[in-house]
């Protein structure tokens, strides 16, 4: 089972790109995100691997981070994504904002993404409601720069800083979730983390 290739970037096209790893190309197949990251050709890669063994074929999917590797797990953990859909999942919507756009139900989020439908998409967010709140992406630290510039070092970072706050206060990660999307959404996205913080409190007891 191949976990991580290490070599250099020899191609990439619209789906996939093709690793030359001591004389021999991997085909990789990876999100568009990903693909959008990987540089130039001839650069050095290093990329997290997931592995399907068919009878039919052999599959390498790659991940430049960790929570996105987690993420398209889970996605095709669910009846009927697959890991064409799950990578369009993530080619849309980033693995910091996917446990929002689910603790949220936003349907959306979810249907952008190429071949997934709205019954598709509800059944996401059905079966993975309570389990991306469990889960653990890379939890983040905060940052004392991200305070003193009042938390706004970019969205994802903020939103992460704000659940991991309500998490150590008691409250399980998916309410935590949809109480920072709720109150960013009232603050029309412009507070600062304690501000947020202090929102989401509010919708965790009302």
């Amino acid at each position: 089972m191949i976990a991580k290739l290490s070599g250099i970037l020899d191609s990439v096209s619209q789906s996939f790109l093709i690793l030359d790893v001591n004389g021999v190309g991997y085909q990789v197949a990876a999100s568009p995100r990903t693909l959008s990251r990987m540089g130039q050709v001839g650069e050095p890669v290093s990329l997290l691997i997931d592995t399907q063994i068919r009878e039919d074929a052999f599959n390498l999917f790659g991940f430049l981070e960790a929570s996105e590797q987690q993420w398209f797990r889970l996605l095709t953990s669910v009846q009927g994504v697959g890991a064409k859909a799950g990578m369009a999942i993530l080619g849309v919507t980033p693995p910091d904002q996917l446990g929002f756009a689910i603790a949220s139900g936003d349907k959306t989020a979810l249907t952008r993404a190429e071949g997934v439908g709205p019954k598709l998409a509800v059944r996401i967010l059905t079966e993975l409601k309570d389990k991306a709140g469990k889960i653990d992406l890379e939890p983040k630290k905060l940052k004392a720069s991200a305070v003193e510039s009042g938390g706004k070092d970019g969205g994802g970072a903020l939103d992460q800083d704000a659940v991991s706050a309500l998490v150590n206060l008691g409250y399980g990660r998916s309410d935590a979730y949809a109480a920072v999307l709720q109150a960013k959404q009232k603050s029309n996205d412009n507070s600062k983390l304690n501000d947020i913080i202090k929102l989401a409190l509010k919708e965790l007891s009302s």
